[in-house]
């Protein structure tokens, strides 16, 4: 008889746990996360008054001695169960922005909303998808000797999308550089936005937060040429927040207007380097501003289609949309070995090569050389706009434990002592949890299909 494999070694192991049960509830609780971190300690909440221990928990009687949590990773390619949960969150965090909810007041509904998009200047020519490419009627060649015109009709998947016509034009330095300095190109345009409304409202800067308040919520997403846009949600309230509304004279035209005015004036000047000269960086020419409805038109958008659109992407790494990796790399040999575009190796190796000069020290592009030099969240919002990921936690703990818990009890203390045990998993357990997290995943599938079917019924439409 053939002697089992480790696998399977380990599959009868956890079976034979007399706590194989209780460890198959802390997976299923954490709907077959991927890569777990276990965790080791134990919390009493104590009654000052009385002296009393009111709740105990330890790990002691768990499997293992040991709870597992969820890892919260956003890549779809890392843990898709956290990533769909907080694809989730992220969906009622931009929606409560812009419908009310989650402690946001409905009032929002109401005020002006913008759906703007931010892009990078161009870098060089690439190849693109749609019409044909870049038709001319000679046949011009650049400095290098490569044509400069493409009459072939690129379909999404096609690998050249995105690509520069000619490598040795192309300007990886000015690339690697205006990723690095994106947060500080948005800093610079949320800035002249606020200054534009303070000088159309006759105010002061320093003194505009006495009558407006401008709040967003922002997602970075790769295009197909490997650089970095931004798409936000722009709205205008009142000095107190979301629930006071702005002044008469902040309408939508005015912010559209202070939206143009900031992109087109915001810039970050780098560090002078005889490597590569003077860098003045500043956003692309192409600007989209849409206003946002409760109800989308031919005119705006909806206000689901926006959260859904952010919450999409969000849970996307770089390794998804074909602009980087979705892990450190350590050296140009690992850049090198990297399955990825030339394109994008040109990019890592650039910023590894930057990264060795003093003026860009700073900066720490080896660092985020998978990243192809941007240093940015991807999704970030100014502190007003909505609610929080830690507020959207607490609520589905306080559901899933079917009410909050008493901490706000001034007569209550919680006394913790927690340390980190591991993570991961062994072999045996990954099947368990995969076979966990296909079955949620059937599951949501299932009750989708569901509701769509109850749609068309009540429509009266059939196929």
């Amino acid at each position: 008889m053939q002697a089992p494999s480790e696998v399977d070694r380990d599959v009868i192991r956890i079976v034979s746990d007399p706590l194989f049960s209780r460890w198959l509830e802390q997976i299923e609780a954490i709907g077959g996360c991927a890569h777990p971190v276990h965790l080791s300690g134990s919390t009493t909440t104590w009654d000052t008054t009385t002296g009393e221990a009111v709740a105990a928990y330890s790990t002691a009687d768990e499997p293992g001695e040991r709870l597992a949590v969820r890892c919260r990773n956003r890549r779809s390619s890392v843990c898709a169960p956290c990533s769909y949960q907080h694809g989730g969150d992220t969906f009622h965090l931009v929606r409560s922005g812009l419908l009310g909810g989650k402690g946001v007041p409905d009032q929002v509904r109401g005020r002006t909303r913008l759906f703007v998009t931010l892009t990078a200047p161009s870098f060089g020519l690439v190849h693109r998808e749609g019409e044909r490419c870049r038709p001319r009627r000679d046949d011009p060649r650049c400095e290098h000797g490569q044509r400069l015109g493409c009459s072939r009709l690129h379909g999404e998947d096609d690998p050249l999308v995105g690509r520069p016509l000619c490598a040795d034009c192309y300007d990886y330095v000015g690339h690697v550089l205006w990723h690095a300095h994106a947060g500080r190109l948005w800093d610079r345009f949320t800035t002249g936005v606020r200054r534009f409304l303070a000088s159309a409202g006759g105010v002061s800067r320093s003194r505009l937060g006495e009558h407006l308040v401008v709040s967003f919520a922002k997602v970075a997403e790769y295009q197909k040429r490997a650089a970095v846009h931004f798409h936000a949600v722009v709205r205008l309230d009142g000095p107190s927040g979301p629930g006071d509304p702005p002044p008469d004279w902040a309408t939508g035209g005015l912010l559209t207007d202070a939206i143009r005015a900031a992109a087109s004036s915001a810039s970050v000047r780098v560090p002078e380097s005889q490597a590569y000269g003077t860098e003045l960086l500043s956003l692309g020419a192409q600007l989209d501003v849409r206003p946002i409805q409760a109800f989308g038109d031919d005119d705006g958008l909806s206000d689901d289609a926006v959260a859904a659109y952010v919450a999409k992407y969000v849970s996307k790494g770089a390794a998804d949309t074909g602009a980087g990796l979705d892990y450190a790399v350590r050296s140009l040999t690992d850049i090198r070995a990297a399955v990825v575009p030339p394109h994008i190796r040109a990019l890592m190796g650039t910023c590894w090569r930057l990264s060795g000069l003093v003026e860009l020290a700073p900066l720490r592009l080896r660092a985020w050389a998978h990243t192809l030099g941007y240093r940015g969240h991807i999704l970030t919002k100014s502190r007003r706009y909505s609610t929080t990921y830690a507020a959207l936690r607490e609520e589905r703990a306080d559901y899933v434990r079917g009410g909050p818990r008493p901490d706000d009890d001034p007569n209550l203390f919680k006394e913790s002592a927690w340390r980190y045990f591991g993570s991961g998993y062994t072999p045996g357990a990954a099947l368990f949890a995969a076979g966990i997290a296909e079955d949620l995943a059937q599951s949501r599938q299932l009750a989708r299909e569901a509701r769509e079917d109850e749609l068309c019924e009540g429509s009266g439409w059939r196929e």
